[in-house]
Parts: structure tokens; C-alpha cells; sequence
């Protein structure tokens, strides 16, 4: 997989209409659910612990649908134990991959990589997110399953929490990654993407606090927003902000950079160019230094 144009894995059909959906309620379950995942390279298992819709963020770019009542509003740990070793049980035995929309993907990207925290809302958020990630942790290494990842997609804002920071510490010391979301170099354009009250100067706080203490994926989605790309002086901004991490000691692994793919909240958020997002992952590269993966948005 390319470094540079992972788009490559959405060429097979079956694989782009894999893709272009990420429904998290699957089957008859209530909070598991797997997907076809570019940034995963394959098949990550979503764990949705914000089944109530209930976030922190209200993301212009965000694909939950808040309009529609949820159908269950708490995390029954007993439900979500048994659907989490059903799934994982069919992706020890490949039966998975017999399944839709699975089904006809190419061997290639017949593998689960990760366990994800993610869902409808920001996961760290229940107070019930360490015993989640003890309990996917058991159930992976029960099914011999150890180099499948443990990964947390957060929005950084609860870091500070101790309850939130034991838990990324027992993600540490079995096999997990953070993948920490970031998509604005400034207070004004993260306020205007993010729609939070949650300050700027918390999650650049709570991130160079996650970097010092362990590599970080960084998640940044660029976008247009009423017909134009983000301004050149906010993509200065966020290359200051990476390089500001990485100056005052902190770890970035990898960072993401992708772009709308699927149906966006706002009707006025499209996605950038193919062209644009080489250009912006250039532009990262050379200015940051770090590692750097651009994601397409799907056609």
C-alpha cells in the first residue's frame, strides 16, 4: 500500500461499495460492527460506545445522522461482550468474509487489523470506556488473535480525565494505538469545523501530553467548505501545530490526512481534490516531517 495513494485499494467494486458505507448498526447487533476500512488497510471492527448519538464535537463534515432518534441509548456490557466474541470468532475461523458485504473483496484486504472505539459520538467520553477496552483486549487474545491492534478514535478532548488517561495507559501495554483527531491549525477554523466548547488550547494541551507518552496517529480531515479548500495560512497553522509537537518531545507515528467520502452533516462541506489533497500531503511532508498517509474521497 502506498504510502502516498492508498486509494488503490478501492478499485475492486466490491471493495468501493464496502467503502462508501460505515453502518454501525449491523445485523441484529447493537454496538459492534465491522467495516472495510482504507486508513485500516482492511477490516477494523468498530465498537460504537456513544449508541445515544451524544457528542461533544458537532462536526460540519460528521456522517451521524442526529435527526434520528437512536435505537438504544445505553451500553450493556454483556450484549456487547457476546456480539464482540461472535465477530471475532468469525474472523478467526474466515467466516467473516462469507458474509456481506464482505463477500466478494479480494484476498488482499481479507484481514482484520483493528478493534476501534469509535461510533457515534467520542468513545472516551462513557465512563464504562476502560472495561471495554479490558474486555476487547481478553476477548482478542482469548481467540489467539494478538497482533490485532486496539485503536481509540478520539477527539482528544477528555484527556485530561484519569479515568481516560488508566485506559490509554492499559491500551499501551496491549497492543493499541491512539488515533488522535485534529483538523485546524487555529481556534477560529477549529471552532468553525468542530463546533464545540471545548477550547483549542485543551486538545493541543491533551496532544502533546498523549505524544510525550506514547507514538500518535494523527486524523485530520481537510475539506471545502462553501466552494473553497481551507486557507493556505490555516494549513500553515496546522503544520506549526504538528512541528510544535514533535519540538516539545512528542511522538507522531503517522499522520492521516484524508477527506469527505461518505454524506456530511452539512450539505455545504465537499470534498477536496484528488490533486488537493496530494498538494496538502506535499506540503505536510515537507514541512512537518513527519510520516504522511492522503486518503481520496470515494467516487
Amino acid at each position: 500500500m502506498s504510502e502516498r495513494d492508498p486509494k488503490n485499494m478501492i478499485e475492486n467494486d466490491a471493495v468501493r461499495a464496502a467503502v462508501s458505507e460505515h453502518p454501525r448498526l449491523w445485523e441484529e447487533n447493537r454496538y459492534v460492527y465491522p467495516v472495510l476500512s482504507r486508513r485500516s488497510k482492511g477490516v477494523s471492527i468498530g465498537v460504537n460506545l456513544n449508541p445515544d448519538k451524544i457528542c461533544n464535537f458537532d462536526c460540519i463534515y460528521c456522517q451521524v445522522d442526529r435527526d434520528i432518534a437512536p435505537v438504544h441509548r445505553e451500553v450493556d456490557l454483556d450484549i456487547l461482550s457476546s456480539e464482540l466474541k461472535q465477530l471475532m470468532t468469525w474472523v478467526h475461523d474466515g467466516t467473516l468474509f462469507e458474509r456481506p458485504p464482505f463477500e466478494g473483496v479480494p484476498d488482499s484486504v481479507k484481514r482484520v487489523n483493528d478493534i476501534a472505539f469509535s461510533g457515534d459520538g467520542e468513545p472516551t467520553s462513557n465512563p464504562r470506556f476502560h472495561e471495554v477496552v479490558q474486555l476487547a483486549a481478553e476477548t482478542r487474545d482469548a481467540l489467539g488473535l494478538d497482533d490485532v491492534k486496539l485503536v481509540v478514535i478520539t477527539n482528544c478532548t477528555l484527556f485530561q480525565r484519569e479515568h481516560v488517561r488508566n485506559a490509554l495507559d492499559y491500551l499501551d501495554a496491549h497492543n493499541g494505538e491512539i488515533w488522535a483527531k485534529l483538523d485546524a491549525g487555529t481556534e477560529d477554523y477549529y471552532k468553525k469545523i468542530d463546533r464545540t466548547r471545548v477550547s483549542f488550547s485543551q486538545i493541543l494541551e491533551n496532544i502533546k501530553t498523549a505524544a510525550n507518552a506514547r507514538p500518535l496517529v494523527i486524523q485530520s480531515l481537510f475539506m471545502k467548505v462553501d466552494g473553497a479548500p481551507p486557507p493556505e495560512a490555516e494549513i500553515d497553522a496546522y503544520c506549526d501545530v504538528l512541528s510544535d509537537v514533535l519540538n516539545s518531545g512528542g511522538d507522531i507515528k503517522l499522520v492521516q490526512l484524508y477527506t469527505v467520502a461518505r454524506q456530511p452533516a452539512e450539505d455545504y462541506v465537499a470534498p477536496l481534490s484528488n490533486e488537493a489533497m496530494d498538494r496538502l500531503g506535499d506540503s505536510v511532508r515537507m514541512r512537518v516531517g513527519a510520516p504522511v498517509e492522503v486518503y481520496y474521497g470515494v467516487s
